[in-house]
């Protein structure tokens, strides 16, 4: 075999590489997926976002909740029969209310319990879609975040006060404000609806209120304490095994890691050390 043909032998094998491996992940995803839904006696979904990797230019793009993650999650549920119970485990930083609502929805209506498992975080969207859930799993340190809708880059509430601030607004602001009014009255009813499921309905309304007119930055995060504290279905722990599928959903290949440790070896616990009476001398 000549050097041309090494050449191009190396090629096509380097070519291959990235989808075998992908390939290969897959399957231990596949297998880790159907491992934990037998374990539990449940459907397992997954809404997961990390950076993916684009195949041609190679540079990261952020991920979203999509009607595409709609369309995939609703046949995930339809295919769910009833009595079953459902976990999805949310890792995103939300997206399209529409598609979130179509999700949260679909959630709420199966004749069967419905988990929420959050290991990390789940913002905005992610949050919407864990509202539908009869009871939601939090890991300690994991984050929810406010429910208020964005309009292009700007938060709802705050277009709202501008045009209720402004002397002289243009007519491009008070159409902004109307839209924002609608998008809020929207959203809060929307959740108000599915937290009644779970509270009462003055409760309902009020947390709806709460999560979803602009009370905080719509990046805080809202930590378990405090969800609890609204009310939530929140339970603090998560089933080990959900970490574990967790990293088959690696960041794309091709940069350093930004963390790196190495785990503390177990060690046996100490006996206390027993005193030995000193030379010459005698108990009692």
């Amino acid at each position: 075999m000549n050097l041309v043909n090494l050449f191009w032998l190396f090629l096509i094998l380097a070519s291959l590489q990235p989808v075998i491996q992908q390939r290969l992940l897959e399957l231990s995803r596949q297998r880790t997926l159907a491992r934990l839904a037998s374990e539990r006696g449940s459907t397992v979904i997954t809404l997961i976002h990390r950076q993916e990797t684009m195949s041609f230019l190679g540079f990261p793009v952020v991920r979203y909740i999509d009607i595409d993650d709609a369309q995939s999650v609703l046949g995930a549920i339809r295919a769910t029969p009833p009595g079953r119970p459902i976990d999805i485990i949310l890792h995103t930083p939300g997206g399209m209310v529409l598609a979130a609502s179509q999700i949260a929805s679909a959630l709420a209506e199966h004749d069967g319990p419905v988990r929420a498992i959050v290991p990390h975080y789940a913002m905005s969207g992610g949050t919407l879609i864990a509202l539908a859930a009869d009871e939601i799993n939090l890991d300690p340190h994991t984050a929810l975040g406010p429910v208020d809708p964005q309009l292009g880059e700007y938060p709802a509430a705050s277009i709202v006060a501008a045009a209720e601030q402004a002397r002289d607004p243009d007519d491009r602001t008070l159409i902004l404000a109307d839209m924002s009014r609608k998008a809020l009255w929207q959203v809060e009813r929307f959740v108000g609806g599915l937290l009644e499921r779970h509270m009462d309905p003055a409760r309902a309304r009020e947390v709806a209120r709460v999560l979803s007119s602009g009370t905080w930055t719509h990046d805080y995060p809202l930590e378990p304490d405090e969800l609890i504290s609204l009310g939530l279905p929140v339970k603090v722990g998560i089933d080990p095994a959900v970490y574990t599928l967790m990293k088959l959903y690696p960041q794309p290949k091709g940069r350093r890691e930004s963390v790196e440790y190495v785990p503390s070896p177990i060690q046996p616990p100490r006996q206390p050390r027993r005193s030995v009476p000193a030379r010459g001398s005698r108990d009692g």
